[in-house]
């Protein structure tokens, strides 16, 4: 935009001075449509009468009627039009005096619209940007109902804007302003309007639910009408540089904590539009008594979801794996959700209740549903042990036929070669276990003894097992090594020693 101060050069130069208009715009940095510009609108007549034809000229009639009849006719399509009537320009500037001929929208007053303490709300949807919540990217939507009298803000925010959300938003909304207004105001969303023709509308059926539950009258706002809900358009903008703007926040919850102490606070300080002498605070008080009473119980707001269980106990939520019970594998349960927590329900059975994360590809386990499927499968465990050594040593199986044929103890004698597997590796197992099949001695202690005595002919010290407890801080905890100087001292001494006493049994 030009300053006062270029405009006043312009016409010093070109009135003063003389100076030609491409003069003047090369001097000061601008184009020449701007200098003239200034000129024409100065009242200087010269800048005006100095313009060259351009080669549209005789075509501006014809695009004048056109658009007069058409006002939405492209330019894409006029050019065409113009092009066979014999325009010989180009396209991109062609849209430029286009856009200049096309006739405006003539501007629209508004009244003032003024409720009755009690009577409206105002609820929208606000966006905040992206957070990162562990691995997953979560968008942040802040909901925000709006008291149209005392301009009172209700801010509460979260990762959903879905139908859960939505009821969820207006349950906590009313709790906290303690009432329900009238007549809430919804600009078209799908949560709100499922479908509109005209002015026949129709409403999505579980907020007609909510607002049964609440006695409230929903309505929404006319299509491109914003200023029927510029109260919560306008509380938006100021929840996003008042509060939001430079805001640190450690998760959700503390996001939220901040929020309602700061709608508690310095939201409330501010003068009230409607009653310059009250704080919206003071007004929201006179308000609050003008509000219908809230029922006896809060209407249902978990999100619920049907799902399937798989063949691992878990069901998938929200980017992440919940952990059920094992009997539910297979099996249609039902997922209901809250902010805070997670429940998966068998018929009318609550079978496992988690924290909910908003993370993603997480595994959010219950030790009991773990413990239980383990101790179902440890049977199934022992198989799968044996199945491990058979494919790591063949041999093993004519040997544990010769073990059963023996009456032995097969689970015992699996576990032994398993750990001899871990200590000596597969090569070295495969050959004890053929001599030990060919001296005609099936037992794991064969086996043992043979891979003993192959590791002492090689002159390799036996492998040594070393077990940790699960301990955490026993695992991790850190060794200092220390110099082992003064025991080669010690070995040095001893060695001295003993060449003196021989030197002496000598001399004797």
């Amino acid at each position: 935009m030009i300053t006062n101060e270029s405009r006043a050069r312009i016409l010093r130069l070109y009135l003063a001075e003389q100076w030609p208009i491409g003069t003047i715009a090369k001097e000061l940095g601008l184009h020449h449509s701007t200098v003239r510009g200034v000129l024409v609108h100065s009242g200087a007549q010269q800048a005006s009468a100095t313009r060259r034809p351009r080669m549209i000229d005789p075509y501006v009639p014809f695009l004048l009627e056109e658009l007069q009849n058409h006002p939405t006719l492209r330019a894409s399509r006029l050019y065409s039009m113009v092009k066979e009537r014999g325009y010989e320009g180009r396209p991109d500037h062609f849209r430029c005096v286009v856009a200049q001929l096309r006739p405006r929208k003539p501007a629209e007053a508004f009244l003032r619209l003024r409720t009755l303490p009690g009577e409206q709300g105002q609820v929208d949807w606000g966006h905040f940007g992206v957070v990162k919540v562990g691995q997953a990217r979560r968008k942040l939507y802040g909901f925000v109902l709006v008291l149209s009298w005392s301009r009172r803000i209700f801010l509460r925010f979260g990762y959903d804007i879905g139908m859960a959300g939505f009821l969820r938003g207006h349950v906590q909304a009313f709790a906290e302003l303690g009432g329900v207004p009238r007549v809430l105001l919804y600009d078209n969303l799908k949560s709100a309007v499922l479908e509109r023709v005209g002015d026949t509308i129709r409403f999505h059926p579980t907020l007609l639910a909510l607002a049964g539950h609440y006695c409230f009258e929903p309505r929404p706002v006319a299509p491109a009408r914003g200023n029927e809900k510029g109260r919560v358009e306008r509380a938006i903008q100021y929840i996003r540089h008042a509060f939001f703007a430079g805001r640190h926040f450690t998760d959700l919850a503390d996001l939220n904590a901040q929020a309602d102490a700061w709608c508690r606070g310095e939201a409330c300080d501010r003068r009230c539009p409607e009653d310059r002498t009250l704080r919206v605070g003071q007004a929201f008080d006179q308000e609050q008594a003008r509000l219908r009473q809230l029922p006896a119980t809060p209407f249902e707001s978990e999100e619920r979801k049907e799902v399937a269980v798989g063949k691992t106990p878990y069901v998938r939520f929200d980017l992440n794996d919940y952990s059920v019970p094992h009997g539910c594998v297979q099996r249609p349960v039902v997922v209901l959700a809250t902010e805070q927590r997670v429940r998966v329900v068998d018929g009318a059975k609550v079978v496992a209740d988690h924290a909910r994360s908003y993370d993603q590809r997480q595994q959010i386990e219950d030790p009991a549903h773990i413990a239980a499927l383990v101790e179902q499968k440890r049977a199934a465990r022992g198989h799968r042990t044996q199945d491990r050594l058979l494919m790591a040593v063949p041999a093993v199986a004519r040997l544990l036929e010769r073990l059963a044929e023996q009456d032995a103890n097969l689970g015992s004698s699996v576990a032994s070669l398993v750990r001899l597997l871990d200590h000596y590796g597969a090569q070295e197992l495969e050959l004890a276990v053929k001599r030990v099949l060919a001296n005609d001695v099936p037992h794991t202690a064969g086996v043992r003894q043979e891979l003993e005595q192959r590791r002492h002919a090689q002159g390799l010290p036996p492998p040594i097992a070393v077990t940790l407890p699960d301990n955490p801080k026993v695992r991790n905890v850190h060794v200092r090594p220390h110099d082992l100087g003064r025991y080669d001292q010690l070995g040095l001494s001893n060695n001295t020693n003993n060449n003196k006493q021989n030197k002496d049994n000598d001399h004797d």
